[in-house]
């Protein structure tokens, strides 16, 4: 028997009504088992209402194609049903290699229905991809067939032979690619289209109970910065976040989002997709490239205008690009709720946006080990920016001071002093595939350990003000990069900037910070620099240099990549006292000097040319190794 759609019970604009919700137990609020009961509820209570609408193009004259609620569950089913035909049990992953297409919601929940969905970044490398998928024992891969969206089917194919469990690939075919083109398969591979259409579309051929406690998916973290880490989701969690979601948004059929997030990451699939197709939501997929695609993004208000979305959504990164995209005229007063999160939004982007569209900007905590969300500024909550709203429902919440280490301590803080944050929740992650990884995820109590560091106001919202891992540690003393940030996002030429520490070897680290111009804006390093200063009370805080660049450095979900600007920091570092040593040495041309290179992501490679130095190519080598090495920061010096 189907139950009802998700719904909000009452509007919440307070703690106190999120401790409203919370006098009905749980047990009793929640009913729903796993996120295939969400789409059989959906289905039988929206039907022929579309849920899913691609587009072709970021051309607002294109037609898209649509998908109603019946037709969805109709393709889980049959996608869940060629799964388990081809030997997927609950234990078994299916590996995802797609873009941004209809397909991946097949993939996504009738893999969970089958087995275990596992997204993956298409960016990852081979090595890191076969090491995800033989973690998970991937049983099948389903991969886009085409190589103009990360070169992913020719990735496919190679990842075939390294990944032991695997047996099966299957498929898809862009949505524009005429029938029957891809010519004949190699053995392994079918069409996924073909082969999931002779499957039944009305049941589970398994007749599979699925529990709470059964993982639904395998989402990798960590990725960009060394070995990626698998996070188990169970259905009961990515449930939770949907409802919790609904309940905290008030989001209904009458709603319809554009969803630009990657799909193989937790924001993209829970809070904006789950979420809203629990409750009747049309879900807008903007082009295979979603928000990278320029189309899509010049656009961007006039798809506003011909969709009526209700909802805004998206990273800081990309609400700064749609503030360089003019109205023109378009009719966005469809818009009734603007959110966004991965990372701490500044105050003059939050600014600008309300200035430009009449839009508040309401930001979130997500997280992959919190089955992407933690808190939530729900529509009509006005706060400043960095304030990520109220935790959810029967979720408990910590700040607590920083070790020696700036690790968690046991201390707790009150409403106002700055912490880490730390969760437990209903939707709180099953740990990590590799037991090991579960040590630093949480603390001897079994709290999750966030990383955010943040504080609590008198309304009992949770402020961010950035992550502990990118505190800039100066001689001792702890610096927000946020308070760098904010000074001199004020400057009205600066379009994204991000400060971290440079490495110096008497301070362990000095901040600088990088930045981006608004298009057709000038502004000199030393201006900005000046502005900045100005704007920062605290001395030791003041950034020692300002570079401005052509471009952030940007993870896959539009994050600012931190690690990179770290590493172009040290680079400047060790260029300057390779050029400082060789000036003292006297006679060696520029030309002829030592290149400091980035080494992987936490190196520097400093190569000393022999064929250009002659025979002071070893009296350089020594003079850069000691000039270098008191440097708080990996350098490898190449022999002569």
């Amino acid at each position: 028997m189907n139950a009802a759609p998700f719904s909000a019970s009452f509007p919440i604009r307070s703690l106190d009504d999120v401790r409203r919700l919370e006098a009905t137990p749980l047990a009793e609020a929640l009913t729903v088992r796993s996120t295939y009961e969400i789409f059989r509820n959906a289905a039988a209570a929206f039907g022929a209402r579309p849920a899913l609408t691609f587009l072709r193009s970021g051309n607002p004259a294109d037609e898209p194609i649509r998908w109603s609620y019946a037709e969805l569950l109709a393709g889980i089913h049959q996608t869940a049903n060629l799964l388990h035909r081809l030997g997927v049990g609950p234990q078994d992953a299916v590996a995802v290699l797609l873009p941004g297409c209809l397909e991946y919601h097949l993939a996504l929940w009738g893999g969970a229905a089958a087995g275990i969905a596992q997204p993956l970044n298409p960016l990852l490398t081979d090595e890191k991809l076969v090491s995800l998928m033989t973690a998970g024992r991937a049983k099948v891969l389903i991969a886009y067939g085409s190589d103009a969206e990360s070169g992913m089917w020719s990735k496919a194919m190679r990842l075939r032979s390294q990944v032991p469990t695997l047996t099966t690939v299957l498929r898809v075919a862009p949505h524009d690619e005429p029938a029957g083109s891809a010519g004949d398969l190699p053995e392994g591979v079918a069409d996924f289209a073909v082969a999931r259409g002779a499957e039944p579309d009305d049941r589970l051929a398994s007749g599979r109970d699925i529990a709470p406690g059964d993982i639904a998916a395998y989402f990798h973290t960590g990725g960009t910065t060394g070995a990626p880490k698998l996070a188990r989701h169970s259905h009961g969690a990515q449930v939770f976040t949907a409802w919790a979601s609904v309940n905290m948004t008030g989001q209904g059929p009458d709603d319809r989002s554009i969803n630009g997030y990657p799909l193989f990451h937790v924001a993209g699939v829970l809070p904006a997709s789950l979420a809203s197709l629990s409750a009747g939501v049309e879900v807008i997929i903007p082009t295979t490239a979603l928000l990278r695609n320029k189309q899509v993004v010049a656009n961007y208000w006039r798809l506003v205008d011909k969709y009526r979305p209700t909802s805004l959504s998206a990273v800081p990164t990309v609400l700064a690009a749609l503030a360089n995209v003019p109205l023109d005229g378009a009719d966005i007063s469809s818009i009734n709720y603007c959110r966004t999160g991965a990372a701490v939004l500044s105050p003059e982007l939050a600014a600008r946006f309300e200035r430009l569209f009449g839009l508040h900007v309401h930001e979130s905590l997500g997280m992959t080990e919190m089955a992407g969300i933690s808190t939530i500024t729900p529509p009509g909550v006005v706060g400043p920016a960095g304030c990520v709203g109220f935790p959810l429902p029967y979720a408990q919440l910590r700040i607590v001071a920083l070790d020696d280490h700036g690790n968690a301590s046991d201390r707790d803080l009150p409403a106002g002093e700055q912490g880490m944050v730390l969760f437990k929740s209903p939707n709180l992650f099953s740990g990590f595939v590799d037991p090991a990884d579960d040590a630093k995820a949480f603390t001897a109590e079994g709290w999750l350990a966030t990383g955010d560091l943040g504080w609590l106001d008198a309304e009992g919202r949770l402020n961010l003000s950035g992550r502990s891992k990118d505190l800039i540690i100066r001689s001792g003393h702890n610096i927000d990069p946020k308070t760098i940030e904010d000074a001199l996002g004020a400057h009205p030429a600066v379009q994204l900037c991000a400060a971290v520490g440079a490495p110096d070897a008497y301070a362990g680290e000095l901040p600088v910070v990088y930045a981006t111009l608004v298009p057709g804006a000038a502004a000199s390093e030393a201006e900005l620099l000046a502005f900045t200063a100005g704007r920062v009370d605290e001395a030791p805080a003041r950034p020692r240099a300002v570079y401005v660049i052509p471009s952030m450095p940007m993870t896959n979900v539009g994050k600012i990549y931190k690690p990179e600007l770290r590493a172009m920091a040290a680079r400047e570092v060790a260029t300057a006292l390779v050029d400082e040593a060789c000036t003292a040495l006297g006679g060696i041309e520029p030309a002829a000097r030592p290149r400091v290179q980035t080494d992987g992501e936490s190196a520097l490679l400093v190569q000393v040319d022999a064929a250009l130095l002659g025979a002071r190519a070893a009296e350089v080598q020594l003079r850069v190794q000691q000039a270098l090495e008191r440097l708080p920061f990996r350098t490898r010096v190449l022999p002569a």
